[in-house]
């Protein structure tokens, strides 16, 4: 493994970041699974939010020099973890993962295929060791060419967008990045307005990865209070309007 100043590789195709904090139970599962999916130049960037279990040994103890560890001097949240491995990043084609999940064998290929003719992608997925998905509707091919109705779905809650099932590419780092300051949850629905309103986001049916549920889950689980409905609602508009402030420049 090496570490964030490795040498560039002379062409890095796919580039996977991910935030880890407290994930020594199932990080290396979900790296092995993503490991296999990836060709010799790819990269995994991972940006330790300072945990203070031992993420950063388990990290460590795979020997693969495709990893490239980014450790935090100070806890900063999964969003700007997320940032950070963005904008350490180098390949063509830029995959988001959760620490905690299992890749479907084919998921690079796949989204990447869809990349060819979309700068964002969004892939469904099912549930490790089964049971029920979250209520929200599963993604659909047709929504590719719904981009009002995506994002009017994106701000009453019922297009459901996670950051574990994305990738884009590289031309739309400078939409992406830098996150507006006022996001601390939700980078996947930022990403998800940034490609609607470029009206280039293709919606795949397909599952490509198994998502894990348990009770250190960052994606926000229950019922919120109307306070924080509210505040959520006014942080979207936000976006929308930044997203289409970055996207005319």
């Amino acid at each position: 493994m090496t570490s964030g100043q490795a040498p560039i590789p002379n062409s890095t195709r796919v580039s996977v970041c991910m935030a880890s904090y407290r994930g020594a139970l199932y990080i290396a599962e979900q790296l092995q699974s993503i490991l296999e999916e990836l060709g010799g130049n790819d990269e995994v960037v991972i940006v330790d939010d300072a945990s203070p279990d031992n993420t950063i040994d388990v990290i460590r103890s795979i020997p693969d020099p495709r990893i490239r560890l980014i450790e935090s001097p100070q806890n900063r949240g999964y969003v700007r973890s997320f940032e950070a491995a963005v904008a350490a990043s180098r390949g063509e084609y830029i995959f988001l993962s959760d620490q905690d999940d299992v890749w479907i064998p084919g998921r690079v290929a796949a989204m990447v295929e869809a990349l060819k003719s979309a700068r964002v992608v969004a892939s469904n997925f099912e549930m490790l060791g089964g049971g029920p998905r979250p209520w929200i509707p599963q993604l659909r091919s047709a929504w590719d060419r719904k981009p009002v109705a995506n994002l009017l779905g994106v701000m009453v809650g019922y297009r459901a967008y996670y950051g574990c099932g994305m990738a884009f590419r590289r031309d739309m780092v400078p939409v992406f990045t830098p996150i507006p300051p006022y996001v601390r949850e939700s980078h996947d629905l930022w990403l998800a307005i940034c490609g609607n309103l470029a009206g280039s986001i293709a919606h795949l049916e397909r599952p490509t990865l198994l998502r894990r549920l348990h009770e250190s889950n960052e994606t926000p689980a229950g019922f919120r209070s109307l306070g924080r409905i509210v505040a959520a609602r006014i942080m979207l508009a936000r976006l929308i309007l930044e997203a289409k402030r970055r996207l005319k420049g």
